[in-house]
């Protein structure tokens, strides 16, 4: 039966255990240990390679733990760019009521008119750009420069119709239903972005000259739209001096900016000595600033007013102020003291002092910005991050110095102090902007 059972396995194509064991019980022993030896060695080869896959995929989960605690320590938040942030704005409420509150008082009926539309309006834009560097990239800016550009030049644009608004005798403002606003700031990030777009495009070609000059063209363009549109000299001076600033950054070779600008200040200052000996009196009221800056006295009818009287107040403050609340020159004289001339109120109230401590939270502010430039995953990042510190190191130098009448009076505001919605919705955009580049920053162990 046995026999019967081989032959119809080996007509099924099976292969014949006598082929196998052997004929003599000797060779089927001796078969048979062959067989259990190599076993034996195919098992232990099995469970080595085992072994080993299991050891490369605990080291590969070692690896995406260890990746992932990396990771996690990786991802920063600039907590310090945040706090400083906090004061500013809160020194800013508190002496934006200080300022306002009489003149607020004496004209709507309250005193608290001024401090409480800024406080909403900064508290919802705070908590907004906490919101949005939280959860947004800022790549995602990439394919809306383009259209960012041509809405601020639209809407700028729109400022010349119906929609346009009237204030202090310039038509600055766009009234959308309960919305109104100035979209020359929004400008200032468009040129941000497209510089940092343009540049990072350019790659190692931005040394050229030909580079250059086309790189300029947009800021130059913004510039001139904002001040033919909505007849603002000094935020088309700002949005030039954002996109000179980044180009000189991003251009290895300083000297021809140097150059440039030392003949630029010889300019300058020969049209001011010719408009002195020229002009006594002018129907352009920029003429008149500039002649007033030159001799407040002589013009305190023309303007030069409001200059002497913030004079006045900071040098009645000495080293420590009158102390809060008790400024003399908020009391009228000094017109429209929340707006650009707040300084001065504050360096009556709390003295040279106080003044350096604006300065230096402004310092530090302008510090933390720098650092998440210089750190910035790409230079896309690094480049628009530079852009804000550029913006609002200009703000804060023109501002200070038409306080102090080291220039004409522009009209810029201070930031994030100075009484202003538009001017603190746009400020803090740029902030959340900074802060989702900061929150990609990775440092190495």
């Amino acid at each position: 039966m046995g026999d019967a059972l081989r032959d119809r396995l080996s007509d099924r194509g099976s292969i014949p255990l006598r082929s196998i064991y052997g004929t003599s019980r000797k060779d089927s022993i001796y078969a048979a240990f062959r067989e259990f030896f190599l076993l034996s060695l195919l098992l232990v080869d099995i469970r080595k390679f085992f072994a080993d896959t299991e050891s490369d995929g605990d080291r590969m989960k070692k690896t995406l733990l260890n990746r992932k605690k990396q990771n996690k320590k990786a991802d920063y938040y600039d907590y310090n760019l945040v706090a400083v942030i906090v004061l500013l704005v809160c020194f800013g409420l508190v002496m934006l009521y200080s300022t306002s509150s009489y003149m607020a008082e004496v004209n709507y009926g309250n005193d608290m008119f001024y401090f409480k539309k800024q406080a909403l309006i900064s508290a919802a834009c705070l908590i907004g750009a906490l919101f949005i560097s939280k959860i947004l990239d800022y790549h995602i800016l990439l394919p809306f420069t383009t259209a960012l550009y041509v809405a601020s030049l639209i809407l700028m644009g729109l400022v010349r119709t119906p929609l346009g608004h009237s204030s202090h005798g310039a038509t600055r403002w766009l009234y959308i239903g309960p919305i109104n606003f100035q979209p020359a700031e929004l400008a200032k990030i468009a040129v941000i972005i497209m510089m940092a777009y343009m540049i990072g495009k350019m790659g190692r070609k931005v040394k050229t000259l030909k580079s250059c000059m086309i790189l300029g063209l947009p800021g130059a363009g913004l510039a001139l739209a904002a001040y033919i549109l909505t007849d603002n000299l000094s935020t088309a001076m700002i949005i030039l001096g954002i996109t000179v600033g980044m180009v000189f950054v991003a251009h290895p070779d300083m000297r021809p900016f140097i150059a440039v600008a030392a003949a630029g200040v010889i300019l300058i200052v020969i049209g001011v000595l010719f408009l002195v000996a020229t002009t006594r009196d002018s129907d352009s009221f920029r003429v008149m600033r500039v002649l007033v800056w030159l001799q407040p006295e002589k013009y305190s009818d023309e303007g030069g007013y409001q200059t002497l009287q913030a004079l006045y107040a900071i040098g009645s403050g000495g080293l420590f102020g009158r102390g809060l609340g008790n400024s003399i020159q908020k009391l009228g004289s000094v017109p429209e003291a929340q707006n650009d001339m707040i300084f001065s109120i504050i360096c009556e109230e709390l003295g040279i002092f106080g003044g350096i401590f604006v300065l230096a939270l402004f310092g530090y502010l302008l510090y933390r910005l720098f650092f998440i430039a210089q750190n910035a995953p790409d230079l896309f990042g690094s480049l628009i991050v530079t852009g804000i510190f550029i913006h609002i190191a200009l703000q804060v130098i023109l501002n200070i110095a038409v306080v102090l009448n080291l220039m004409p009076n522009t009209g810029v505001t201070l930031p994030f102090i100075s009484y202003g919605g538009t001017s603190i919705v746009f400020l803090m955009l740029e902030m959340a902007i900074a802060l989702s580049v900061a929150r990609q920053i990775k440092f190495q162990e």
